[in-house]
């Protein structure tokens, strides 16, 4: 089967396949979050993107082998409501942008700053701290070594442009900003986005609307 990246709540996942990676994405909840389950194929450990809801959908999609880790992207309600049950059920390490972890209920044993690196077995995530939706927003960069990378931008950017900045012009150049200088400029267009809500796009898609969304200011 060939990924999609479409997902609907209650119904399945859809897995990408990479040689060193698996992409599990499942949708929960009444927002329609996405959550990413990441399983090293060389080592088998896994590493979810966003505990956001629906925790017997998350634990079914773990399965029995677990997960080693939690990355919570950003500190907003909806994307954390599952976290405690998972964490209680797996005994994962927490991680999450060193300035929402005050705002994320359950304790971040991982602060994250720009430029760290997150290990699921033997792939490498490098964190990119993203102001504007959140003060401690995150995205993650898998560089797939056999082709091109793949960013889960959280709430940060997404088909049509950047995350919600509830129009704070300072919040909005914050964010248009570093997704520019941390995401459109140093990576190609063939990038895959994952998204926190919604479909998949990638950044040759929303490369040519840069301009428009600076026009509008959102």
């Amino acid at each position: 089967m060939t990924y999609s990246g479409r997902v609907t709540v209650g119904g399945p996942a859809d897995v990408h396949e990479l040689k060193d990676l698996m992409i599990t994405k499942v949708a929960v909840g009444p927002m329609d979050n996405n959550a990413y389950l990441l399983r090293c194929r060389a080592t088998d450990e896994q590493l979810l993107i966003d505990a956001a809801n629906d925790a017997e959908t998350l634990l079914g999609t773990i399965g029995d082998d677990g997960i080693a880790s939690v990355v919570t992207t950003h500190r907003h309600g909806d994307h954390w409501q599952a976290l405690t049950e998972v964490v209680a059920a797996t005994g994962a390490r927490t991680h999450a942008g060193r300035e929402d972890a005050e705002g994320i209920p359950v304790p971040t044993d991982v602060p994250l700053d720009d430029g760290d690196v997150i290990r699921v077995g033997r792939v490498e995530l490098t964190v990119r701290h993203l102001v504007g939706h959140t003060p401690g927003s995150v995205a993650l960069v898998y560089d797939d070594p056999h082709g091109h990378p793949h960013v889960f931008t959280g709430d940060c950017l997404f088909p049509g442009g950047v995350g919600n900045t509830h129009k704070d012009p300072k919040a909005f150049a914050s964010l248009i900003h570093d997704v520019e200088t941390k995401i459109f400029d140093v990576l190609p267009d063939e990038t895959w986005v994952y998204p926190g809500h919604g479909n998949d796009t990638t950044l040759g898609a929303e490369r040519p609307h840069l301009p428009e969304w600076h026009a509008r200011g959102w």
